[in-house]
């Protein structure tokens, strides 16, 4: 009486090609946005910096750099003059977390287009007078 076994080499080569196709892959399909996390070890002392540019966006879609109010029109010419005269190119954009995200990444693509470097994000849950 034969015996019969399985031929398991084919399966092996397809294995081994997989994997090959895959470890080629995978670094290219890595996608994202560089971030750089605080330093929490300096003390900042609780205040705010003087010169910092905060970008507000609230519930009803309105934009506030610092505290004034501006069109979403206009948003990128008034940082672009800000940002022209400025070393320091950052820029927080300070929005309510109930917000879809896509409207924040309107946002920092505006503020990138305009000459800004370096980003911080501040999620914020706002009340009715905020």
């Amino acid at each position: 009486m034969a015996k019969a076994e399985p031929n398991v080499v084919p399966l092996c080569d397809v294995l081994l090609v997989l994997l090959i196709i895959f470890m080629v892959i995978t670094p290219m399909v890595q996608k994202g946005i560089d971030v750089k996390l605080p330093d929490t070890a300096q003390d900042t002392g609780g205040g705010v910096p003087a010169g910092i540019i905060v970008l507000t966006l609230k519930k009803d879609l309105s934009v506030m750099i610092n505290q004034e109010q501006i069109d979403l029109a206009m948003l990128q010419d008034r940082l672009r003059a800000i940002y022209s005269a400025r070393q320091d190119k950052t820029i927080f954009i300070r929005a309510d977390a109930k917000l879809p995200f896509v409207r924040v990444m309107e946002l920092i693509d505006i503020a990138k287009g305009a000459g800004v470097e370096t980003l911080g994000l501040i999620p914020e849950y706002f009340t009715e007078e905020n």
